[in-house]
Formats: structure tokens, C-alpha cells, sequence
């Protein structure tokens, strides 16, 4: 199958372990194989993952661009379980990001975990704001693609 991306003028991709960045002009990019790819909005560095829900993100990331789970089992462990004891409300979020990692899909478990950063947002925002009912937000942001 064929992956159609088109790039913005300057906009990067990491294409299995090369950075490619486009020239100033709009570029379309027709990519054949199974090597890893994310646009420069989805990555995230050590430094942008200034959060536990964005460190646990950047971990999944790892996995999915070195296709070796292993390297990063133990740490996303721990940071899961560090998530969850803060804040057990996410299990059905962090339940299906496993899900996909145990099934190899690591480019879907990057976008389960989005949600996860997409709650703790509400989570943090709820705090400063006094509150609030996140139950219904839970369920729609731990839906499964």
C-alpha cells in the first residue's frame, strides 16, 4: 500500500531513522514499505515531553521508530504505573494503548496515547478551574480507532 503525505514548505517527517525536511515549496511524497513515519506535528522530543502523559508518549514514539518494544518496556511500565496511581480515571485510555502495543501496532498506540495527553489536559485544567465531570469526556476520548 501506498502512503500519500504532502509536506508544507520547511515542514519535516522522520522516514525510519532519517530526518527529511521540504525545500520552500509544497512537496507530495508517495512512500512505499513498512519503515516508521511521523510528521513533525507527532513527534515529540525529551525536551517537549514536559509532562507524564507526554513522557509516556515520547516512550511509545521510541518503540515505534526503533520497532523494538523491549528497549522501552520497563520505563513505560513504570511511568504508566506512576500515571495511573495520579490518575486511575485514565485505566480505560492506558488499557487501550496497551492493547496496541501488545499487537504490534505501535503507530496506533501513538494515537491512543494522544488521548491520554488530551485528558491529562482536562485533568489539569479541572484542577485549576475547581472541577467538573469528566466522565463523559473519558468515555469519548478512550474510544478505539
Amino acid at each position: 500500500m501506498v502512503l500519500k503525505i504532502e509536506l508544507k514548505p520547511g515542514e519535516r517527517i522522520i522516514l525510519g531513522s532519517s530526518v527529511i525536511t521540504n525545500s520552500d515549496h509544497r512537496t507530495r511524497l508517495f512512500i512505499e514499505g513498512d519503515a516508521p513515519i511521523l510528521r513533525e506535528k507527532d513527534i515529540l522530543t525529551a525536551e517537549t515531553a514536559t509532562s507524564p502523559a507526554k513522557t509516556i508518549y515520547f516512550t511509545v514514539q521510541l518503540m515505534y521508530l526503533n520497532k523494538n518494544i523491549e528497549e522501552q518496556r520497563e520505563l513505560y511500565f513504570e511511568l504508566v504505573h506512576d500515571f495511573l496511581g495520579a490518575a486511575p480515571s485514565a485505566l480505560r485510555i492506558i488499557d487501550g494503548i496497551n492493547s496496541k502495543i501488545l499487537t504490534g501496532s505501535l503507530y496506533h498506540a501513538l494515537k491512543e496515547t494522544k488521548k491520554l495527553i488530551e485528558y491529562e489536559q482536562e485533568l489539569i485544567g479541572n484542577a485549576q478551574t475547581g472541577g467538573g465531570d469528566l466522565s463523559k469526556n473519558l468515555t469519548d476520548n478512550s474510544k478505539p480507532d
